[in-house]
């Protein structure tokens, strides 16, 4: 595997002093972040798990209190700082041209690639947009992002 993203999470996560535990929500929760212990929805995928474990250890460095009410404005604040630590765990922009090299040509293959989803993909591709601007060049080569992915030239 790539880089086996959710075993390694477990790993990370237990040496800072986190549990994380599988469990069947009663809600359509895929992930929990409570004080250390952290509850992953046990009917997702592998690279699902790795997504949700990622964004939630990002939650335990970066968020204060419940953030559940989506409506409000910190709350939604707290959740994309929490989502762009998770991309920083899983990804960089380097994973991206690296994984055209194998060779994947589309965002499915992409993701498989790299052990994510899709949607998490295309979150890292808008952060990666905002952070380098419209386009990034590694190895001679040219990521260009679009509103819907990007191609590489």
């Amino acid at each position: 595997c790539y880089m086996c993203n959710y075993e390694k999470l477990l790993h990370d996560a237990s040496m800072i002093g986190l549990e994380v535990k599988e469990i069947q929500f009663e809600s359509d929760a895929k992930g929990l972040c409570k004080g250390q212990k952290i509850g992953i929805r046990k009917d997702l995928s592998d690279a699902e798990k790795a997504c949700v474990l990622a964004e939630e250890i990002g939650h335990y460095y970066t968020t204060v209190g419940n953030i559940l009410n989506q409506k409000n404005t910190e709350n939604r604040k707290q959740e994309i700082k929490a989502r762009k630590w998770a991309v920083d765990k899983i990804l960089t922009i380097e994973d991206v041209f690296e994984a055209t090299e194998h060779p994947c040509s589309n965002l499915f293959e992409i993701a498989e690639y790299l052990e994510v989803t899709e949607e998490f993909l295309l979150e890292a591709l808008e952060i990666f947009k905002k952070r380098y601007g419209h386009s990034y060049t590694y190895k001679g080569k040219t990521i260009i992002f679009c509103d819907y992915g990007f191609c590489i030239k």
